[in-house]
């Protein structure tokens, strides 16, 4: 049994467009969440944001297969995905990491969107 392989994708919002963060909340909430559900292979994703900084996509896959297939596809079009057009520039950094481990707080893992997208 293992924790998963993971994978960054991070994209530069210091020359994004004023509007980005709210613009990046709502395709995450009304498009992306609902699109990566039923990935295979995924066992969760998190979209994480420091307005201004960085915007990225943390995966963690059962697999080091179904994350390194999913890494090779989205590296190929990763100018034209939905982040990339919505920053306006591609990623910066792609980077598959290990997993060492995963711990379940009392509060529970949850699901849904951030405080920013209420």
């Amino acid at each position: 049994m293992n924790a998963g392989y993971g994978l960054a994708v991070r994209w530069s919002l210091t020359d994004a467009p004023g509007d980005v963060a709210e613009q990046l909340r709502e395709y995450v909430v009304g498009t992306s969440m609902a699109n990566f559900m039923f990935l295979d292979g995924l066992a969760f994703k998190t979209w994480r944001m420091r307005e201004g900084e960085w915007f990225e996509g943390t995966y963690v896959f059962d697999a080091a297969k179904d994350r390194d297939d999913f890494c090779e596809e989205f590296t190929a079009s990763a100018t034209e995905s939905a982040g990339s057009r919505i920053i306006g520039s591609a990623p910066i950094e792609i980077t598959p990491f290990e997993v060492v481990a995963i711990a379940e707080g009392p509060a529970q893992f949850r699901r849904g969107p951030g405080p920013g997208s209420l």
